[in-house]
């Protein structure tokens, strides 16, 4: 990769330069068309950890966001606004998510051919295609919960383009301005604390050497941001996430060798994307073994190789170090909970990819610069055709969790996780016999997953004659975990079913509230199994109003907090209005809706409500008796 004064034009391109904004324009359309099977899909794996919750959904919700570590899954307040403001925009249509992520990918192609061209490195548009049609950017792209890379590369660039106006300015303006947006990005994704050595690169790429005054000094306080902000990751990646245990116990030789294997299996990917695996088979590192070393020891020699070459060509060397420093939060020097499934991963080589792209298309400008235009533009049209078709079609295995969780097994069959993950979403679709044997299957590969036994005890749960086994699972997963919130929620919903356990039942509907105080679906099971205690009504009421503020449009909760509401004294207009709001949220429900008008019949001047609450009853139901015979004393002027 050599370096112009000026920007420079790629011959493979030269037929066809637009003006910028119809090149992001073209980008965007051409990510469209190969991203089209996963602008089709569903919500994946841990999607509604990222679309913002029920609870965080009002401006309160919206500080929690800010201020509240832990309110969000990782605390990217940047992110999880721009997934609040797409919710006011779309809900909980995926299609929206799915197009803003596709559109910031585009951008951030677009982006960083402008930041090549602004540094005059060859064949910039030629790197941004490749970026942006490469099948190994499919994950980042085709999944929502990481529209965290796309947005955060997006601001990542951003400030490197302003950033390299202040090189050349000089201006306070532009060191703020390109300051703040850096701020952004890590506030959206701490990788990108990588971009103030990234941009000493680019200087050492441009002139050869570093000047601490100008060139150091300014990035002092970026430094100084991505370390906090690393640190802070780590520190919610342990303790929030869970990023501890057994499975992160390697010792620096191993750390070492991983690393070492982890870059060369990216390179790998990039330059042959085939077999790309949602969720890669776990290695084992054994530091016993002297041809592990083979691999940090060969990732050494090429840099050393690269910094001899270095004194003629820089370009090598930069885009090699760019890629290895970028992935370096990632190659097993520190935890991440991802960890846990594989030591690797598609998504994250999405920043550091950058550099090899780079690194292509100069290569490719300077090896086809004096080829044939013929030749030329085969070499283009090959490169989208065949990297668009193979994106396409991998972009096609990200639109629905099945199909994902199907693939995965396939290329991986020891993954016990898409076992249970394909086993839930089997279970969803009330496939109950295959949903039992992907939990049993991932229980095989690992008889300590607490998740899958939950999981199987749910499924078990719902064959009427396999109650015992459900009890059984449950009792499992809670010995494994005994602070586990859902393994007590199910457990108590199978022993509710008995009236000799009723108040098991209700200890653990405790212990799940405990262990998860924002579980709304606990707190209103725990509120209704208490109505059937002598004295315990108060605190029956109190769960469900707790299960209604955590879930609003949580239509059982409303109808059974206003079923207990309506037999105690003096609260029955507070009935009413829960009637009223599960009714807005679900009108078919026929016995709140008989509820609310034998209610509303008891004060004169609301029994015209009363009224048609009873006749819509009967276009409802017309042979339901009650509504009739509330009717017919509502016309005749009779108490109910």
């Amino acid at each position: 990769m050599s370096i112009r004064p000026s920007p420079s034009r790629s011959p493979l391109l030269h037929r066809i330069l637009v003006p910028p904004g119809l090149w992001f324009g073209c980008l965007v359309l051409l990510a469209g068309i190969v991203y089209l099977p996963a602008l089709r899909g569903e919500f994946l794996w841990d999607d509604g950890g990222h679309v913002t919750k029920a609870a965080l959904r009002s401006w309160e919700g919206l500080g929690r966001i800010w201020f509240q570590v832990g309110a969000t899954q990782q605390y990217y307040p940047i992110l999880h606004t721009a997934f609040w403001l797409e919710h006011r925009l779309w809900g909980d249509a995926p299609a929206g998510y799915h197009a803003i992520t596709i559109v910031f990918h585009a951008l951030a192609a677009g982006l960083f051919g402008t930041v090549l061209q602004r540094i005059g490195v060859p064949g910039a548009r030629l790197a941004a295609l490749l970026f942006l049609l490469h099948p190994v950017c499919v994950e980042s792209v085709a999944w929502i919960a990481e529209q965290k890379n796309t947005l955060s590369t997006v601001l990542y660039l951003s400030a490197a383009l302003i950033y390299l106006r202040f090189t050349a300015t000089r201006t306070r303006a532009a060191y703020l301005c390109s300051t703040f947006v850096f701020v952004l990005a890590l506030l959206t994704k701490s990788v990108t604390a990588t971009l103030p050595a990234a941009l000493l690169l680019v200087g050492y790429l441009q002139r050869g050497r570093l000047n601490l005054r100008t060139d150091v000094l300014p990035l002092l306080p970026w430094f100084a941001f991505g370390a906090g902000a690393g640190l802070h990751t780590a520190w919610v990646e342990q303790t929030l996430i869970g990023a501890q245990g057994p499975e992160f116990d390697l010792t620096w030789p191993q750390r070492l060798i991983l690393a070492g294997r982890a870059v060369w299996f990216y390179l790998g990917k990039l330059l042959w994307p085939a077999e790309l695996v949602f969720i890669y088979p776990r290695w084992t590192i054994d530091a016993a073994h002297a041809w592990s070393y083979l691999f940090p020891a060969t990732a050494v020699l090429l840099v050393a190789a690269l910094a001899w070459v270095g004194r003629v060509h820089r370009g090598p060397l930069v885009a090699v170090l760019y890629f290895g420093g970028t992935l370096f939060p990632v190659l097993g020097f520190l935890d991440v909970y991802p960890f846990i499934f594989s030591y690797v991963a598609d998504h994250f080589q999405y920043l550091a990819s950058l550099g090899m792209f780079a690194l292509a298309g100069a290569g490719l400008h300077t090896g086809l610069r004096s080829a044939a235009p013929w030749l030329r533009q085969s070499v283009l049209a090959l490169i989208i055709l065949a990297f668009g078709t193979l994106t396409l079609l991998r972009s096609a295995v990200y639109r629905d969790q099945i199909t994902l969780y199907t693939t995965t097994i396939a290329q991986n069959p020891a993954c016990w996780m898409a076992h249970n993950n394909l086993g839930d979403r089997l279970l969803v679709a009330g496939r109950i016999t295959e949903a039992i044997g992907h939990f049993e299957a991932a229980l095989r590969i690992r008889p300590d997953h607490a998740n899958a036994r939950n999981n199987l005890g749910n499924a078990l749960a719902r064959l009427p004659d396999r109650a015992a086994e459900a009890i059984r699972e449950y009792r499992q997963a809670l010995q494994l975990r005994p602070h586990f919130a859902e393994a007590h929620f199910g457990l108590a919903n199978v022993l509710i079913r008995n009236p000799d356990t009723l108040a098991a039942a209700a200890e653990h509907y405790a212990a799940a509230v405990q262990a998860k105080p924002d579980y709304a679906e606990a707190h209103a099971n725990l509120g209704v199994i208490l109505t059937t205690f002598p004295g315990r009504s108060a605190d029956a009421i109190q769960h469900l109003q707790h299960a209604t503020r955590l879930k609003p449009d949580y239509v059982d909760a409303h109808s059974n907090l206003a079923l207990v509401l309506a037999n105690t004294p003096g609260r029955q207009l507070e009935a009413i209005d829960h009637y009223q709001k599960a009714l807005s949220l679900k009108p078919g429900l026929i016995e709140a809706r008989l509820n609310l008008g034998v209610l509303l019949s008891q004060y004169s001047d609301r029994r015209h409500e009363a009224l048609a609450h009873a006749e819509l009853l009967l276009q409802m139901k017309p042979d339901l008796e009650s509504a009739q015979t509330l009717l017919a004393q509502l016309k005749a002027g009779a108490p109910p």
